[in-house]
């Protein structure tokens, strides 16, 4: 027995030594434990702060950081970026995005066939073009002026206002409203509906801790559904996606009421309709449902960015507020604010752009296999099958783009000549794969934003405490109540 055991531990010794001086990427520095086992990014993944770690690892190490045996991080937002995520590209996305599907299934998010994807994508993209969005405009007003309503009720209250939660419940009812011509309600109650941001949280917690090991899912999956009938756990196992019954009965009800309105589930059935074979009703539930997931919450975490660095630095509100008050007085803005009246604020949209920067929506690296013949990375040779990625918490903190001041909030770094108008960041992904609802998040953000500054003063109860981030996968923001005055104009 004894004999075995020792065996044993020789053996996972020499499995570990193997991985970290014998294969291809032992030239790679990082930790060593990353270089021997996952057990070291699942430890940083499980304590939500991967994005954190992953930039003092490239600060210890470098460009390229070993952080899996098979797996290395890219701080190269220029020709690494183009190489692996642009046009044309063969790589694929990497097995972590397993995790977020039932096991076997795949989504616009989490497959990693190339021309399936591809193909599915042009099924939908239709509708979320800008014509098809500004269409849709009238619908995110509305969510603006209740929004705004909600605000004003606090402001008379003098009550203080859980800023965190209340930007969710506005991005959640504009894609009610986007997706299925109708309110979710979270701004009328201003509650958790059907606790559907508490299992948004889960599925995204267990998602990003299984994604580290996803050979795992499956069996995993198998087991809760044997042992743990009507579990938690076996509810974010069987839907892997937030809200997808909750979507499809909305699906449902939005057919029977046959509203004339060009929505995204009408432009999804008029798709189904035309090829039903290509595009099923399954399909149609999915996109609904990852509209709800992915479009509320990553929304929500850009608007939290640009109010929390806004009232971290009361210069850069006030030049907003000194063009949005320029702006008024010659007659350039309605009320509310229209997408293309805001689109032409200059320092609005470099305000937008630096939130998102200092605090992007996704913590991990994006991650991509490296496909036959291997390639060349910052000099590394790296072999088929190894895993590679870029995070954007890195990218967008990279000096050589974007200066030595990458930790402060400067707006103005958009503005300074068209080489800065045009840096490169990775908010919502990059190439093929950038985000379909781009613009409807940039819609609400650039509606949203400078009607409330207009109308308000918003401030933190307490400035000079940070705000709780945790990561899985997207990094959410807590503790941010604010106090919110009118501005009364004379």
């Amino acid at each position: 027995m004894f004999n075995a055991l020792l065996l044993f531990f020789i053996l996972i010794l020499a499995r570990a030594a193997a991985r970290r001086w014998v294969l291809p990427l032992r030239r790679v520095p990082g930790p060593w434990l990353a270089s021997c086992t996952r057990l070291w990014k699942l430890y940083h993944t499980f304590h939500g702060n991967m994005e954190q770690v992953n930039i003092e690892m490239h600060k210890r190490y470098g460009p390229i950081v070993r952080i899996a045996p098979f797996e290395v991080s890219i701080d190269d937002p220029e020709e690494s970026l183009r190489v692996i995520y642009g046009p044309g590209t063969r790589f694929t996305k990497s097995r972590w995005y397993e995790a977020s599907d039932p096991p076997g299934a795949h989504s616009l998010f989490t497959d990693a066939d190339i021309r399936r994807h591809a193909h599915e994508r042009r099924l939908v993209s239709s509708g979320f073009s800008m014509t098809s969005l500004l269409a849709m405009e009238d619908f995110v007003s509305e969510c603006v002026k209740v929004f705004e309503a909600r605000m004003t009720g606090f402001a008379d209250s003098g009550q203080s206002v859980d800023m965190a939660h209340w930007l969710q419940c506005y991005a959640f009812d504009v894609i009610g409203e986007i997706t299925f011509a109708k309110r979710f309600g979270f701004m009328d109650r201003g509650e958790d509906i059907g606790n559907t941001m508490q299992t948004l949280e889960g599925f995204l917690s267990y998602s990003a801790k299984m994604g580290v090991v996803p050979e795992l899912h499956a069996p995993y999956s198998r087991l809760v559904r044997l042992f743990s009938p009507g579990s938690l756990p076996l509810e974010t196992v069987r839907k892997m996606t937030v809200g997808y019954e909750f979507a499809r009965a909305a699906v449902e009800e939005r057919k029977q009421a046959g509203a004339e309105h060009r929505d995204l589930v009408a432009r999804f059935l008029s798709t189904h309709e035309e090829k039903p074979s290509e595009f099923p009703m399954s399909e149609v539930y999915k996109m609904c449902t990852v509209m709800i997931g992915a479009g509320s919450d990553t929304t929500a975490i850009a608007l939290r960015a640009v109010f929390y660095f806004l009232c971290k630095n009361p210069y850069k509100l006030q030049e907003l507020r000194s063009e949005l008050d320029d702006a008024e007085a010659r007659g350039l803005l309605s009320d509310p604010i229209t997408y293309a009246q805001a689109m032409r604020l200059e320092y609005l949209q470099a305000v937008l752009k630096e939130a998102m920067r200092l605090h992007p929506s996704t913590g991990f690296t994006m991650a991509r296999v490296v496909p036959k013949g291997g390639t060349v990375l910052l000099g590394h040779n790296l072999p088929e099958g190894t895993t590679v990625g870029i995070n954007s918490w890195v990218a967008h903190r990279n000096e050589h783009v974007f200066g030595p001041d990458v930790e402060s909030f400067i707006p103005e770094r958009w503005l300074r000549s068209e080489e800065d108008a045009n840096k490169v960041t990775s908010q919502f992904g990059y190439g093929s794969r950038t985000c379909l609802g781009k613009n409807i998040s940039l819609m609400e953000m650039s509606k949203l934003v400078p009607q409330l500054i207009r109308n308000f003063d918003i401030q933190l109860v307490h400035p000079d405490r940070p705000w709780k981030t945790t990561n899985w996968w997207l990094v959410k923001q807590a503790d941010m109540d604010c106090y919110v005055r009118r501005i009364i104009k004379t």
